[in-house]
């Protein structure tokens, strides 16, 4: 059973969405405070965490921030807040988050949001510091990659965006982000170095079987999904 934790101080939405995650037969906990929150994490090492920004204690960036720092930097968060500038849902992409609902919403909204976030993170098998998906598979450690079983001759920084992006399938992640991941904090920013080198990916993982594994998300960044063309 998947089991949901909600971090929420609004007792209303603490009562409420449990139920409707109850019919779809998944488990939901609730804490009203953020350090309550990051104690269940700790020790009920829930599926996926819903976690709302104005929390009276912390707020909910410092939690996320605090998350993908530590040893559960890969698990789902679903931030939830009145706020519903584009500003505001930049900042929790480029913070990790896999998605972003804003108040007032609907419960089955929440519910089928849920769904698709660990439908999504369940997409990889990972085992041992292997990703593996439809005819791609990463070594993180041996930092090798393959292609339906043959080794793609990728160079370090071509690696290391790659990995970067697999570690987070369906999430789109900000340009700034994998450039800070492949040349360090201290690189001046060079887009269209980082165009270059996704260019350059795509080619080298191209097999002609009609699977690609990177998409552009115009004006963010890039999102690593499995698509295949039918033609």
């Amino acid at each position: 059973m998947e089991k949901v934790l909600l971090i929420e101080d609004d007792k209303q939405i603490r009562q409420l969405l449990p139920r409707y995650f109850a019919r779809e037969g998944m488990e939901m906990s609730t804490a009203p405070t953020g350090y309550e929150g990051l104690d269940m994490i700790f020790e009920s090492r829930p599926s996926l965490v819903i976690l709302d920004v104005n929390l009276p204690d912390v707020d909910g960036w410092s939690i996320l921030t605090r998350l993908r720092k530590g040893q559960d930097k890969d698990l789902p968060v679903i931030m939830l807040t009145g706020r519903s500038d584009v500003p505001d849902r930049l900042m929790g992409l480029d913070l990790g988050a896999d998605d972003y609902i804003v108040k007032p919403f609907e419960p089955l909204e929440v519910v089928a949001r849920v769904k698709a976030v660990l439908r999504r993170a369940g997409g990889a098998s990972r085992q041992e510091g292997t990703i593996e998906f439809e005819g791609l598979a990463l070594d993180i450690h041996g930092r090798m990659v393959t292609r339906n079983g043959k080794e793609v001759p990728l160079t370090a920084k071509e690696f290391d965006v790659l990995a970067e992006l697999a570690g987070m399938p369906g999430k789109v992640v900000p340009r700034a982000r994998l450039y800070e991941k492949a040349w360090g904090e201290e690189a001046v920013f060079d887009d269209h170095t980082l165009e270059v080198h996704i260019n350059r990916i795509r080619t080298k993982l191209e097999a002609g079987d009609g699977m690609s594994y990177i998409t552009t998300v115009r004006g963010i960044g890039y999102k690593f999904e499995v698509v295949k063309d039918e033609r």
